[in-house]
């Protein structure tokens, strides 16, 4: 029952989210595409979320930022000694990457 109250609650948690994003794409494109440009027009709620989805699409994709990826590094840090989290600390204050890469 905790997973499903889990899920339910992430899932109502991302259509806000998107419907949030889409409000904040149209405000944004209203207020800067008709004066930036001679032929923009204002769009509406609609358009707006199609040009969220559409932009995600083209150079976003639907990953999540992390994702497999970062539960194979969470499990990577659980298995490290005190040493290498100072080590890998250390690579991330300096601004390199946190596994050593470039």
């Amino acid at each position: 029952m905790r997973f499903k109250t889990r899920f339910v609650g992430r899932g109502l948690l991302g259509l806000v989210a998107v419907a949030v994003l889409a409000g904040m794409v149209m405000l944004l494109w209203n207020a800067v595409i008709p004066a930036a440009f001679a032929g923009g027009r204002p769009i509406d709620y609609l358009h707006a979320l199609g040009l969220l989805i559409l932009s995600r699409i083209l150079f976003g994709g639907f990953h999540g930022h992390g994702g497999w990826r970062g539960r194979h590094h969470w499990w990577r840090w659980q298995a490290m000694t005190p040493e290498e989290r100072e080590q890998i600390q250390t690579r991330m204050r300096s601004g390199g990457h946190p596994w050593g890469r470039e």
